[in-house]
């Protein structure tokens, strides 16, 4: 389990670092989404099942639809359209397809073995967080929501493209 956590912590690092220096925006989220199920994996291996459940449903899977959302949303020209043919190629999946085949063997491998844990763990109600997030915390989750999407609001803002429009009193100069 100690070779595990030290693989998937590797494998977490190198993904995150990808994401940072990659230019292109998919190539970023394709490692982003590597990242996220490694981390699940460093979750699971301290412990901590739920934890790597959250982690896989928060983050791999709703903010990384919510980034996608804002990508179609912001891609409106031609180009995008052949840059999108571009992203399809195998070369880009090589890449995240190897980090994920590694996570992957590790969690066979964790399946498979039968040792227990060394650690003791105390198992977490999925009613007690859900209690601890819309109770005490409730106000935080608030503040959360809102400013994710006041963030979506101004990418559509800053990235729509904007028509020519020409105003009414000029219109009527034009005319004369």
């Amino acid at each position: 389990m100690e070779l595990t956590f030290y693989i998937a912590g590797a494998v977490a690092i190198l993904a995150t670092i990808m994401v940072i220096t990659r230019y292109n925006m998919i190539h970023a989220l394709l490692y982003l989404v590597v990242s996220f199920l490694a981390v699940a994996v460093v979750f699971f291996t301290l412990g901590a099942p739920f934890m790597a459940a959250l982690e896989i449903i928060i983050y791999a899977g709703a903010i990384v639809v919510l980034i996608i959302f804002v990508i179609m949303m912001l891609n409106l020209s031609e180009d995008a359209t052949q840059q999108e043919k571009e992203w399809l190629k195998p070369s880009i999946w090589i890449g995240p397809a190897i980090l994920s085949a590694v996570l992957l063997a590790e969690l066979i491998y964790i399946f498979t073995a039968m040792d227990v844990p060394t650690t003791a763990t105390v198992p977490v109600d999925a009613k007690l967080v859900g209690l601890a997030l819309f109770g005490p915390y409730m106000l935080g989750v608030q503040l959360c929501g809102m400013m994710l999407m006041a963030g979506i609001v101004g990418a559509y803002h800053l990235g729509r493209q904007k028509k020519k429009v020409t105003h009414r009193f000029l219109e009527k100069e034009a005319a004369q």
